[in-house]
């Protein structure tokens, strides 16, 4: 008799959902059409590790993500309590629903807390977005990636470069597929939904084109407007945990942000070191969103409704269409964020990493991606070279008649597709 696959998903932080979406999306119309003996099963569990009730919904709702089958709960902690709870809670689930293969996304503790429970258990454990690396084990992600890669039985990677890695770590070439991006494949599903967002309009704002540049997904450029802007993510605890590498930045945006506007949708956790460090005076403060104020961290409104003026705007947490919208239309962005790079990149817009690494290279060689570091002088660079000059920015380049920069290969919208075809080749293999 035939085994019928049974894939757990798991996600447990906001850039988890749109990985897990077009996934989910996929094996349900793969479901459609296959016989029965080839349908793959879904069971969506949320472990809790990032959990703000309000945005969970909205991001659930904006992307068509079915309520999860079960929330673990789990909430913030440091890294070793989080990861144990999460497998704590994650071993009855699996004991219970017997499934054939858990599903894991991404570098967050959820990620390798239910690879590691799966692997004890003989459960199949695939992992998607495997094989990127920043080289730097300081970072409690690239602990998370290596480790979980070690033991997962399919790795799907999102570009060529993590294909290498896992090469050179040993991995067996027959576990590994190079599918593409299926944060991309979100991106490119809801782009259309996203540019009906009043955004803009609810922050004063209008949007400004990349030089005459078009992406590289629709050809498409952007339109006319008069109010340039630039978008600020920061949120890991190598920049916001020291007071000096913070205010190093700080510095640096407040200069840049005397001459252009910068959003900055904030993460609770960076509002927290701001009280810790006294940096309240570096910001302009949404109504919604005082420091003093009630605002919850899921308000999704901005309390901003006359003209944005210059200095670093922080506005609470926005939902996917709205960031998709407000980031496609900014002149600038400046990030800590992984997956902000990736949606940059496809965008065309140029992107400032505060980092010292990236573990997407492919949005530096092929994409909009800069690296800068946390000095001032170097992010100061980078900026007013970008405002002044897109020029040697390669998502420019369609008005300058340089080559204009391409999507890296099979960041396409077709990524998730590819996934399920080879889940279902593995099944029946299996039967």
């Amino acid at each position: 008799m035939a085994t019928i696959m049974k894939i757990i998903h798991v996600v447990g932080a906001r850039p988890n959902f749109m990985k897990i979406a077009p996934i989910m999306e996929a094996i349900s119309k793969h479901n459609e059409i296959c016989k029965e003996s080839e349908r793959i099963n879904q069971f969506l569990v949320h472990t809790g590790q990032h959990y703000d009730e309000r945005m969970s919904k909205l991001f659930f709702s904006e992307l068509g993500i079915p309520k999860p089958d079960i929330n673990l709960e789990v909430g913030s902690s440091s890294h070793a309590e989080q990861t144990a709870e999460i497998m704590k809670r994650f071993e009855p689930v699996c004991l219970t629903e017997k499934p054939t293969h858990v599903l894991v996304v991404g570098d967050v503790n959820s990620t390798i807390a239910c690879a590691l429970v799966a692997a004890k258990l003989g459960i199949k454990v695939i992992h998607v977005e495997a094989g990127l690396r920043s080289f730097d084990r300081t970072m409690p992600e690239e602990i998370n990636r290596v480790l979980t890669d070690s033991i997962s039985d399919l790795l799907f990677t999102t570009e060529e470069s993590a294909n290498e890695n896992l090469m050179r770590e040993g991995i067996p070439e027959e576990k590994v597929h190079f599918v593409g991006n299926v944060m991309i494949d979100t991106l490119i599903k809801h782009r259309e939904r996203a540019a009906q967002s009043d955004i803009l309009k609810r922050l004063g704002l209008a949007a400004v084109p990349l030089g005459g540049a078009t992406s590289p997904i629709d050809g498409k450029a952007a339109k006319n407007s008069t109010s340039p802007y630039a978008v600020l993510t920061l949120h890991r605890p190598s920049n916001v945990d020291s007071e000096t590498i913070f205010r190093n930045i700080l510095d640096a945006l407040k200069t840049v942000a005397s001459e252009l506007p910068i959003i900055f949708p904030i993460h609770p956790r960076t509002v927290s070191r701001i009280r810790d460090f006294a940096l309240e005076a570096f910001f302009e403060w949404s109504p919604l969103y005082e420091i003093g104020s009630n605002a919850t961290d899921g308000e999704t409104g901005t309390g901003v409704t006359s003209k944005t003026g210059k200095g670093i705007h922080v506005v609470p947490p926005l939902g996917y269409l709205d960031f998709l919208h407000l980031i496609s239309n900014a002149r600038l962005v400046f990030t800590d964020s992984g997956g902000i790079q990736e949606e940059s990149t496809i965008l065309n817009v140029p992107c400032i990493t505060m980092r010292e690494n990236t573990e997407r290279p492919v949005t530096v060689s092929s994409g909009t991606n800069m690296i800068a570091g946390t000095t001032g002088e170097k992010i100061l660079n980078l900026a007013f070279s970008s405002m002044k000059n897109f020029d040697f920015v390669p998502a420019s380049g369609a008005s300058t008649g340089k080559a204009k920069h391409n999507a890296p290969p099979l960041w396409d919208g077709q990524s998730a597709d590819r996934i399920v075809r080879i889940l279902a080749q593995q099944s029946n293999d299996e039967n």
